[in-house]
C-alpha cells in the first residue's frame, strides 16, 4: 500500500487541501466585524461568571464591555454597581421573576462625571432564577441584554 505513489501523494496533499478549505470557508462566510452605528441596537452577551455566585457579571458585545458587581444583598434590597469600558449616557434595569413578565425599568445613577461608574438599589430578586434586564445607551447606540441573577449572591469555597 505504501509503495503506491498515488496513495503517498494523496496522504501528503489531503491535509493541505483540508486546511485551505477550512480557512477559505471561514473567510468567505464569517461575519466581518464592524463598528457600532448610531441609532442601532445591539444585544449584549452575558459571560459565564453571570451564572455562578461570583458577585460579578460581565456583559459584552465586541469592544463594548460592562461589569455588574453585587455590592450588598439584604432581606429586601439589592445594591448593584456597574463599571463600563466607555462613557455611558444612561442605563435602565429591571428584575423580573420570569422571562415573559414585564416591569417598569429603573434608572441607574452615575457615581462620577466620567459616565463609567454607576449604581442602583433594586428590590431583592425572588430567586437565583430571576432575570436582570439591562438597556444601556452610549454614543447614540442602544445595547440591551438579560441574565439570571445567580451572580448577586457572593459565595466562595474558602472559609476564614
Amino acid at each position: 500500500m505504501f509503495k503506491n505513489k498515488h496513495f503517498l501523494i494523496a496522504l501528503l496533499i489531503a491535509p493541505i487541501l483540508s486546511l485551505i478549505a477550512y480557512f477559505g470557508t471561514d473567510m468567505a462566510l464569517s461575519e466581518k466585524p464592524h463598528a457600532a452605528k448610531e441609532g442601532e441596537t445591539y444585544k449584549l452577551a452575558a459571560k459565564s461568571n453571570c451564572r455562578y455566585t461570583s458577585g460579578l457579571c460581565d456583559m459584552t458585545n465586541g469592544d463594548f464591555k460592562v461589569q455588574f458587581r453585587s455590592e450588598k444583598l439584604t432581606a429586601n434590597s439589592l445594591d448593584l454597581s456597574l463599571k463600563a469600558a466607555f462613557p455611558l449616557e444612561g442605563i435602565k434595569l429591571s428584575i423580573v421573576d420570569s422571562q415573559d413578565q414585564a416591569t417598569q425599568p429603573l434608572d441607574m445613577t452615575p457615581n462620577d462625571s466620567t459616565g463609567q461608574n454607576w449604581s442602583i438599589s433594586l428590590p431583592k430578586p425572588a430567586s437565583a432564577k430571576s432575570w436582570l434586564r439591562v438597556a444601556i445607551q452610549a454614543d447614540g447606540t442602544l445595547y440591551y441584554g438579560e441574565t439570571q441573577t445567580a451572580f448577586v449572591k457572593y459565595e466562595t469555597l474558602f472559609t476564614e
